[in-house]
């Protein structure tokens, strides 16, 4: 049990980097704010939460790594129980459903803490869609790196 926690930890550290790298990148190519911690402890503040600044960029990391956390448990439970294999049309598949659920995240956040950030929310949404995909090839892989290791 402890193992596999770590292993979900380790993978979606990983996922999760891999995914914010390529918004960073999205938005420094764009020139655009495509950065979901940033983007996260905007809608932080937003909520009028009495946070320090500081804090509040903080939270916003850790919300990202928590949810990729969670997607990460979502795909292991799927491979456990058989529903779909691993492989790399099955991190397709999990990254296109995953990107789906994010742009729906966001357009939720958006509307809820009333935050319009001055970004190309079509542009947002796409890079979103693309990262999420980043994601799930990543945690794909190095889950059944894992795999291997402990077999």
């Amino acid at each position: 049990m402890l193992y596999t926690i770590l292993q979900l930890l380790l993978v979606s550290i990983a996922a999760t980097s891999a995914m914010t790298w390529f918004s960073y990148a999205m938005s420094k190519n764009f020139r655009e704010l495509y950065k979901e911690p940033v983007l996260l402890s905007y809608a932080i503040d937003k909520m009028k939460i009495e946070l320090s600044t500081q804090a509040k960029i903080n939270w916003g990391w850790i919300l990202h790594y928590a949810i990729g956390f969670l997607f990460v448990v979502g795909y292991h439970t799927i491979w456990v129980k058989n529903i779909a294999p691993i492989t790399p049309l099955t991190a397709l598949i999990l990254g296109a459903i995953s990107g789906i659920i994010g742009i729906i995240s966001w357009i939720i956040i958006f509307k809820m803490t009333h935050h319009q950030p001055p970004i190309d929310f079509r542009g947002y949404y796409i890079q979103l869609f693309f990262a999420h995909i980043i994601f799930a090839i990543v945690a794909t892989a190095l889950y059944a790196i894992m795999l291997t290791l402990i077999i």
